[in-house]
């Protein structure tokens, strides 16, 4: 659907916005926009529930028995280990559920919607299908909505589809109707966030009717199965109940073949019956249990019922998301090939081979730093001695980067004022900044104006003629541009995003071709959401435990098995890897056969997931 279409259909205007009047309207019949909660769990439901099993059942038939023949202190006994049974799983499960509770009103999301012609801040609950949202680097997306304009606009989707990278975002019709959720580049989900560029949204579904919303239903649907000390407690006491009646039985009949009295043969028939009753396992079961969510408790981890920290010491296979569970959710600078070398970075490290050395003395890699400080749209804040980034998370690590090679940004960007900017556009995959030099640092300055680019490492190596290698200015050869684009093709293949760098010091501009040509190529950017400290070890630790380990990630096939591979993710033989685009046209039957094998599933939406 066509921009003009999505604001006609929804009797909305890009400039007017909503009144207040039509707002409250439409609120009335669509509902408030938050997610529907489950209820919450009452203080007396968390209390009653203690008592649904078999076994305190079969202790509280017991105590009635008990009663019934005047066994008063056994009765007594055994009502009182059923209290302790329920009490010690209340208190536990009533201060999770406290927690939890709590949890759900730390942060109040708000929007910036165009209303009564005019900008307005409101909460996001307070959002209706029709508003015009207005997007910003930092914004959270209140709904879904699609988009009317789009200027530059990147989105952080990692919470909904799971690709770790910034999705670019553009206003113009899709030309199938049939796309996947995450190739919907015309829209913007609720719960995502703008890391870049600007853009204006007409909003289309609120509330349960979102993409989230969906996924949400689809998760409140999904029942879940006994667990399996459920499963042996009840079988147990089924069998106990079988076995108990049946020698309660035979023994009540002999006894009155034999000439014993009906009541007195009843009493010892009873007796026999409670004393069958295992009165400490329940109590055993849930005091353990309840010690095992006190010690995942002081590891930060929450548990809502006993019964799942149970479950947890029966895994046979464990689903790991990617993005932000497997990795940190955040890009980092992994490698740079600058002067024909490659150079391996870590926390700041750098390294070339087995080797160590000091970027600062490293003339090419300080030009680099430069121009990924010069060249970027993150905004940089200096607060005492600590710095405030805001931009994508591409942008960010690049300045990163520049940090860890000793660069002021500040100090640079002050140096260096920027007269130009040309950004990237759909023809155009780089971005390029002119820059003319302070009066602060003109003695020292080879130009009064200099070029910044980066972007796609072959567009940027076409602008240029130069390289700079030990420091000196080369020619570019066209043997170099072949090692260069073989070592480009290596990073991609080694699932990096790669990001080429150039500059260009000159005279005063005389025609924007000058932009284009003479280039100084400076090198190669790697960059990756890296993988969390200690996963790979937590991993070998359950296949060592016999437990199978599967990743799921709405990210690319590529990147998914250099993750599952660098993280040894397969127990037995290679590792083995579907697409799940095609899940679903498989039959329940293959599907089931699949997850047997494999052992990463690529580009996986929240449907897949519970199929």
């Amino acid at each position: 659907m066509a921009a003009n279409a999505a604001l006609a259909s929804w009797q909305t205007s890009a400039t007017t916005g909503l009144s207040t009047a039509a707002a409250h309207d439409r609120r009335q019949i669509y509902g408030p926009n938050v997610l529907p909660e489950s209820e919450a769990r009452s203080e007396w439901g968390i209390f009653f529930d203690q008592f649904a099993s078999l076994p305190v059942g079969l202790l509280t038939v017991a105590a009635g028995m008990s009663l019934v023949t005047g066994g008063l202190a056994d009765a007594v006994v055994i009502l009182s280990v059923v209290a302790i049974n329920a009490t010690i799983g209340y208190f536990t499960e009533s201060q999770s559920e406290k927690t939890i509770q709590s949890l759900k009103h730390l942060v109040t999301p708000s929007a910036v919607v165009v209303r009564d012609r005019g900008l307005t801040e409101i909460p996001a609950a307070e959002v209706v299908p029709g508003d015009i949202l207005v997007l910003k680097p930092g914004s959270y997306i209140a709904a879904d909505s699609r988009l009317i304009e789009a200027q530059r606009l990147s989105v952080d989707e990692s919470a909904l589809t799971g690709e770790s990278l910034p999705v670019n975002k553009i206003a113009a019709p899709l030309t199938s109707p049939a796309v996947p959720l995450a190739d919907r580049v015309n829209m913007v989900y609720m719960g995502t966030l703008v890391t870049g560029g600007q853009g204006l949204a007409v909003v289309v579904a609120t509330g349960r009717f979102t993409e989230i919303g969906q996924i949400q239903a689809l998760a409140t649907e999904a029942q879940a199965p006994e667990t399996p000390l459920e499963r042996q407690l009840d079988q147990m006491g089924t069998q106990l109940v079988y076995l108990s009646s049946g020698v309660c039985a035979l023994v009540f009949g002999i006894g009155v073949l034999q000439g014993y009295g009906l009541l007195e043969m009843l009493k010892s028939a009873i007796s026999l019956a409670v004393a069958a009753v295992p009165e400490g396992l329940p109590t055993i079961a849930t005091t353990t249990l309840a010690l095992g969510i006190l010690n995942m408790r002081r590891h930060h981890v929450l548990v809502r019922r006993l019964d799942a920290v149970e479950t947890l010491g029966c895994v046979q296979t464990i689903c790991l998301d990617k993005t932000g569970t497997l990795t940190l959710n955040k890009m980092s600078v992994v490698a740079a090939y600058v002067g024909m070398r490659r150079f391996q970075i870590a926390d700041g490290a750098f390294r070339m081979g087995t080797k160590q050395i000091a970027p600062q003395t490293c003339e090419e890699l300080v030009k680099l730093a430069h121009v990924c400080t010069l060249c970027s749209e993150t905004e940089v804040e200096r607060q005492d001695t600590q710095y405030r980034l805001r931009g994508s998370s591409t942008e960010n690590a690049l300045l990163a980067l520049a940090f860890s090679v000793e660069v002021d940004p500040v100090q640079l960007r002050a140096d260096y004022p920027v007269v130009e900017v040309t950004l990237r556009a759909e023809d155009r995959n780089f971005m390029r900044t002119l820059h003319r030099t302070s009066q602060a640092s003109a003695q020292c300055a080879p130009a009064p104006l200099c070029v910044a680019a980066k972007g796609s490492p072959l567009e940027v190596l076409a602008m240029c003629t130069w390289q700079m290698r030990q420091g000196e200015l080369l020619p570019l050869t066209e043997k170099d541009r072949q090692r260069i684009e073989v070592e480009n093709d290596r990073m991609a293949g080694e699932a990096l995003r790669v990001i080429g760098a150039a500059y260009r010091d000159i005279g005063e501009i005389e025609t924007e071709h000058d932009y284009d040509t003479g280039l100084t190529w400076l090198g190669l950017i790697g960059m990756t959401d890296p993988i969390r400290a200690g996963v790979k070890e937590v991993i070998g630790g359950f296949h060592r435990a016999g437990i199978d380990t599967v990743m799921i990630t709405g990210d690319q096939s590529p990147t998914a098995y250099a993750i599952g591979t660098a993280l040894a993710l397969s127990r037995n033989g290679p590792l083995e890897i579907l697409d799940s685009t095609h899940l679903a046209n498989l039959a329940p039957p293959v599907v089931e056969a699949l997850v047997e094998k494999v052992q990463v599933f690529a580009r996986v939406s929240p449907a897949h997931k519970l199929q």
